[in-house]
């Protein structure tokens, strides 16, 4: 087995340091190492996007990610949306709308619509649909997923209009 390597990154906007193996995926080291269980472990292959994490400021799969790739990149995982206790408007809109039943997509779901927000503050319904289709939900129908973003981003521009 190959020697494990020192990995350090900053995940939600805290340095930390650990080691991994060269062939661990970013997604078990963030769960198993790190202790951050939110980002959760789908299909393993890049396509239900239940394991969509932010890297360097773009969502990324984190199950198609070793460990080591990540060395000295700053990651945002579905527990840096919350700040001060309190929840990020986004999630706040999930809560809301009902954007979520299961719960099992809902971190990678929430870090894509994070993403479309930052690049695009004003996404019209189709646009947020694309960016959506990256997830896969089995459990929604994605209608309250589309109004909660909808609400977020309006929100969102709110704010910084103030």
């Amino acid at each position: 087995m190959s020697e494990s390597r020192r990995i350090r990154l900053k995940v939600n906007c805290e340095w930390r340091e650990s080691r991994a193996a060269p062939r661990k995926l970013l997604v078990d080291f963030l769960r198993e190492d790190l202790g951050l269980t939110g980002t959760h472990v789908g299909c393993e292959h890049g396509i239900c996007g239940a394991c969509t994490i932010l890297v360097n400021g773009e969502a990324a799969r984190s199950c198609l990610m070793l460990a080591v790739q990540a060395d000295g990149a700053e990651l945002t995982t579905v527990e840096g949306l919350a700040a001060h206790g309190k929840l990020h408007p986004l999630q706040e809109a999930f809560r809301e709308h009902h954007g979520l039943q299961c719960g099992f997509c809902t971190p990678g779901m929430l870090l894509t619509a994070y993403d479309l927000l930052c690049v695009n503050p004003a996404p019209d319904e189709e646009e947020i649909r694309a960016a959506l289709s990256a997830v896969l939900c089995r459990c929604t129908g994605y209608l309250g997923i589309i109004e909660a973003v909808k609400t977020a981003a309006r929100r969102l521009r709110e704010a910084i209009s103030k």
